[in-house]
């Protein structure tokens, strides 16, 4: 099994910045991607950004040039640096990772993030 820990939210003004942080435990030698996704009050959760194990990063087009995402060399933590937070970046920001061995996807409980107008 694989534990996340997500940290790093919280209330921002708009062009303020954040950065969530991810942290894998437990059985983690095989997790390959890793991405941050988010869910805003009565929408779908949505992919952010995500990072393979070779580092390869892919965004959505509402954040690019704003998000960076990032992993330790012992890929077991996945950041995520927000920039020019607009109020529409206000959600609940979700880390997922997907352990290639067993072919599952583990989620972390969530961090809110607030950006205020």
């Amino acid at each position: 099994q694989v534990q996340l820990v997500e940290s790093g939210g919280g209330l921002v003004q708009a062009g303020g910045s954040l950065r969530l942080s991810c942290a894998a435990s437990g059985v983690i030698f095989s997790i390959n991607d890793m991405g941050w996704y988010r869910q805003a009050p009565g929408k779908q959760r949505e992919l952010v950004a995500a990072i393979t194990s070779g580092g390869t990063s892919t965004y959505a087009d509402s954040v690019k040039g704003r998000f960076t995402i990032s992993r330790d060399n012992a890929k077991t933590t996945v950041y995520l640096q927000m920039n020019s937070l607009k109020p529409e970046d206000t959600a609940v920001y979700y880390c997922k990772v997907h352990d290639g061995f067993r072919r599952s996807d583990y989620w972390g409980r969530g961090t809110q993030v607030t950006v205020s107008s």
